[in-house]
């Protein structure tokens, strides 16, 4: 028999309205989502369920999207889900160290608020992210090195669909490369900074620096991290894992494949969006994607 992941979102799943029917449903989520909001000082709950200015800038997208993906994941726990390993997207990576009971949700919602807002701040203006589509990850990497200025590879999502980010120039110069070297599309996204890049080193190593102070436990279950694309079972390689993913790429292409190489066939996505499972398709259709975002999804997993 297969083995069970959950994977959870990043940034860009986010919407109005999200987690709230669990809200509703459960006191277990309405713990989550109070707790959430006093280590962020915030209204969690109201950033999440009512349409605001605030949810689709990166320092409340975070919390919000953590706060949901916890609240949703803990319910499952408290009904007798389990998962034998675990990973997340970028931001979603912190949901996956609450699945294997890395930190305590307390820390974790005060680290993925203070994440936020270094990543905001870090390069206001000037950067750049662009979705490049039907090239492969060698070429794209080669041409980005090729490039003057900074510009790599952000998010290696799935086959044919890579993120590119740095200075906006050496951005918009390497897409032209790119569509030259026979890529279908190259997307400008709509974010505020050159996330996984070079450029937002300074924000993981303010991020690093709170890191030392938070306790970090063994995981409970192994996870997998996004810059190495590979299994971590030791705690202390987590405060380095962790500082290093701000500026570095996120190798989901290459995650999945490692944990479908270690005999995961069932991928549950928690969260809002069907974005990862969209993703796993495009790298293995033959592997199970099963999505929990409502109240509804979570009684049709019980039931299959």
């Amino acid at each position: 028999m297969g083995k069970t992941a959950f994977v959870f979102p990043g940034q860009g799943a986010q919407y109005a309205g999200m987690g709230k029917d669990f809200y509703e449903t459960y006191e277990t989520a309405r713990k989550v989502y109070d707790l959430a909001g006093r280590a962020a000082g915030l209204d969690v709950a109201q950033l999440c369920f009512t349409e605001n200015d605030k949810l689709n800038i990166t320092e409340y997208t975070q919390i919000a999207m953590l706060a949901t993906e916890v609240a949703i994941l803990k319910v499952m726990e408290e009904l007798g889900g389990k998962a034998d390993c675990c990973a997340g997207l970028s931001l979603g990576e912190y949901g996956a160290l609450a699945a294997a009971g890395v930190m305590e949700s307390e820390d974790l919602f005060r680290l993925i608020r203070s994440r936020g807002i270094y990543m905001q701040e870090a390069y206001p203006t000037g950067g750049a992210m662009t979705a490049v589509l039907g090239l492969d990850a060698e070429t794209v990497g080669r041409i980005c090195g090729e490039t003057p200025g900074t510009v790599s590879i952000a998010n290696d999502n799935c086959p044919g669909q890579l993120v590119i980010s740095g200075e906006e120039e050496a951005v918009t110069a390497a897409a032209g490369r790119l569509l030259e070297s026979g890529a279908k599309r190259c997307v400008p996204l709509k974010v505020s900074g050159p996330f996984h890049s070079a450029l937002l080193k300074g924000a993981g190593e303010k991020l690093g620096r709170e890191l030392e102070n938070t306790a970090v436990r063994t995981p409970g279950i192994p996870y997998y991290c996004n810059v190495e694309a590979a299994q971590v079972t030791e705690s202390h390689r987590v405060r380095e894992l962790l500082t290093r993913q701000v500026y570095c790429t996120v190798r989901w292409r290459e995650t999945v494949e490692r944990m479908l190489a270690d005999g995961v066939d069932t991928f549950v996505e928690i969260g809002p969006g069907k974005t990862l499972s969209g993703f796993l398709r495009r790298i293995d259709r033959s592997a199970r994607a099963v999505n929990v975002e409502t109240v509804e999804d979570l009684i049709k997993w019980r039931e299959s």
